[in-house]
């Protein structure tokens, strides 16, 4: 009788147990219900420097193949025209100029991001994804006089990244040097590195009064200390074993990707892949210098898109390509000269990387935020055209929603059909951004309201869409923003300016 009781306590408890067990998902269980989530992100490239966009004079078959496959945005968005707005806007799903300190940053600026804050890695990291960060950050560092021999916190890692493996700004500013989890890599504690913004430091070269050591010849403020033969912004000292070198970046931050992919597959994964390509200074490996005719921008937006193809020969080898969600686009448009001579005006010849679109990086204009933009799940989203209005910001939502998130951010709007494929209806307004000013598109409108600033960039040769008048524009039959119809449509021209006023509060 007692051996019957232990039996029935025995098997009861082992069915409690497996219940509780049961409640808990699994890591299995977790990962055939959650899709692996990468953001291929790149910079400053043009809605008309890739094919699947129609004509151009640049190969980028992988991309195409991936596009072709997926759901193409031919009105997909970024936030803002330039690099560091962006970001925040993409990670944070908040419109950049709500924070004052969204702006091109230095390579010495404090973390932008605020650790409290909702980011797309925080919310997916509670859904149960291992997060990471592979390129390009741009969001700051730290809380101001970072110390660049010591831990530097807080980064990446604090806003939501299980990993991240990055260079702090951009590749022409200072430091150069790879970052991973908050330590530079390689660093030597007897040549410990000291940045500055302001003053050089003794004994050390720069672009301006060192000509001769020079291999890109600089223009416009890309004069300061040199690293590589190559003339950055800011002035750095010491850190010799850890400065990067250039020509070798892209398959650095690739290798990076690929085993964080390796690494990570046995469980549901967030990677943000942040290319620096065609960003400035463009220095392709020697295996592109010269393949596409067109200089070196046209080589690195080569290089961008071979990168992009190993990168997905991985996630094929490793199984995991029907159950990863891509999304790729850009941080903003085109420019060419942006820093050096390096031949991107002189042998652009019939290229155009602004497409049909007025204006580029730094613009209101379209071509400044009118970015190439697509969404590609293998066996779930099916090959199409979408002419939905959708902007960067809408993925933290949307994202939310595919992983059972309540994360909300009211700037960011839920859009999961959209991306998917399912739906054709996308964001009715969205408000873009360019230097800190603002314009709005309604439907087929784009009002441009009265600012200040410059008309055009003359360093590189961009309108800015700035004006003291209003500038409306019909872009379903004027695309390139040519004729200017606030005089001729005044009743539009006032709703859509109380419409702007509601979105801004």
């Amino acid at each position: 009788m007692k051996l019957k009781i232990l039996l029935i306590a025995f098997f009861s408890c082992t069915v409690l147990i497996q219940c509780t067990e049961n409640k808990k998902e699994s890591p299995t269980a977790i990962k055939k219900k959650l899709p692996n989530i990468v953001f291929i992100y790149t910079d400053d490239l043009g809605y008309g420097d890739v094919g699947f966009n129609g004509p151009s004079q640049i190969k980028t078959p992988n991309l195409n193949k991936l596009a072709n496959n997926g759901l193409r945005f031919t009105n997909g968005y970024a936030s803002s025209s330039t690099c560091t707005p962006s970001r925040y806007a993409l990670l944070t799903g908040r419109y950049p100029w709500r924070e004052k300190e969204a702006k091109i940053l230095p390579g010495t600026a404090p973390l932008i991001i605020g650790t409290n804050q909702a980011t797309i890695p925080k919310m997916l990291k509670e859904k149960g994804y291992h997060t990471g960060i592979v390129g390009k950050w741009h969001l700051g560092l730290g809380a101001g006089n970072v110390n660049w021999n010591e831990e530097i916190t807080p980064g990446p890692n604090q806003v939501g990244f299980d990993e991240s493996y990055i260079m702090a700004a951009t590749q022409d500013r200072v430091p150069t040097v790879y970052i991973k989890n908050g330590h530079v890599v390689n660093i030597d504690p007897n040549d410990p590195i000291e940045i500055d913004y302001q003053n050089n430091f003794p004994g050390q070269p720069t672009g301006l009064d060192n000509p001769e050591l020079l291999k890109m010849k600089w223009y416009d403020g890309h004069y300061n200390s040199i690293v590589n033969g190559i003339p950055r912004i800011g002035f750095m000292n010491g850190g010799e074993k850890a400065k990067w070198i250039d020509e070798d970046m892209a398959d650095h931050f690739l290798q990076k990707a690929q085993d964080y992919v390796k690494k990570n597959k046995d469980k549901p994964f967030f990677l943000y892949y942040a290319m620096q390509q065609p960003h400035v200074p463009r220095t392709p490996h020697p295996r592109f210098v010269g393949k596409s005719g067109l200089g070196s921008r046209g080589d690195v937006i080569l290089e961008a898109d071979w990168c992009i193809g190993e990168f997905i020969k991985t996630l094929e080898n490793e199984n995991l390509l029907e159950n990863t969600l891509i999304v790729f686009s850009s941080d903003n448009g085109p420019v060419l000269n942006d820093g050096y001579y390096d031949d991107a005006e002189e042998k652009l010849g019939s290229h155009n990387p602004f497409a049909q679109f007025r204006g580029g990086k730094y613009s209101l204009f379209d071509a400044g935020t009118h970015v190439p933009f697509f969404t590609y799940w293998k066996g779930t989203i099916k090959p199409a055209v979408s002419d939905a209005l959708v902007c960067q910001i809408d993925l933290l939502s949307s994202l939310a929603k595919l992983v059972g998130s309540n994360t909300n951010v009211s700037d960011s709007k839920e859009l999961l059909n959209t991306f998917l494929g399912k739906s054709a209806i996308g964001r009715e307004h969205l408000v873009i951004e360019a230097m800190q000013y603002t314009a709005f598109r309604k439907n087929n409108w784009i009002m441009i309201p009265p600012n200040d600033g410059e008309a055009v960039n003359k360093m590189v040769k961009i309108e800015l869409g700035n004006s003291t008048k209003y500038q409306l524009y019909d872009i379903s039959n004027d695309i390139g923003q040519k004729t200017n119809l606030a005089s001729v449509y005044p009743d539009k021209l006032k709703e859509l300016i109380q419409e702007y006023k509601k979105a801004i509060k």
